[in-house]
């Protein structure tokens, strides 16, 4: 898909900051500094339209990013990083919720993993959070170019087997450094965001 036009409309902490235009979304969720903001800027030919930040729990906000006037990106704070307080924790977990449970315009959600680890008892969580809400997941893989090729297969196979992912679901292979897995997963955006 070619990005012509890419803004942040809001950074949200409530229902009622959510934009009310209607589009679809596909939500972000990830572990902090997973490669949330480097999956979008690939996606979108951006170098920093979603900050990277080196500071992991730095989003703390629902970011809307708006894509060619026509839907939008929207960040979830990344989840399981220990310096946070527990209260934090909780506005997040609440704040999230909210999000997930109500938004009608909310058509996917990716769920981005770091291939190169085993993913965390926090990713497990939030793949069984996903699902226990009827929500379709695409699991991004991130990092691909950090494994050598030979190890590829093995480190995905391992993705889906400590998530253990539904059989309708899809575990996607991605690297923001080479851009593979980039065409793909506009491929997959586009079945739900019907463009």
């Amino acid at each position: 898909m070619k990005v012509t036009e890419a803004e942040i409309v809001i950074s949200a902490v409530s229902k009622k900051q959510y934009p009310n235009d209607g589009l679809p979304e596909i939500a972000l969720a990830g572990r902090s500094n997973v490669g949330k903001s480097s999956f979008i800027n690939k996606l979108i030919h951006r170098k920093n339209l979603a900050r990277t930040s080196s500071k992991p729990g730095k989003t703390q906000t629902l970011n809307f990013y708006k894509i060619n006037e026509s839907f939008y990106f929207v960040d979830v704070p990344g989840y399981g990083y220990a310096k946070v307080s527990k209260k934090e924790r909780e506005k997040w977990g609440m704040m999230m919720e909210e999000y997930f449970q109500t938004r009608d315009t909310l058509k996917a959600v990716l769920l981005i993993t770091d291939v190169r680890h085993e993913p965390t008892r926090d990713d497990i969580q939030m793949y069984e959070f996903l699902k226990y809400y009827e929500l379709p997941v695409i699991i991004v893989a991130t990092k691909l170019d950090k494994v050598p090729k030979s190890k590829q297969a093995k480190h995905i196979k391992r993705t889906e087997q400590t998530l253990q992912v539904d059989p309708h679901d899809v575990v996607l292979p991605f690297s923001a450094e080479t851009g593979e897995g980039k065409d793909e997963a506009w491929g997959y955006l586009r079945t739900y965001l019907g463009v």
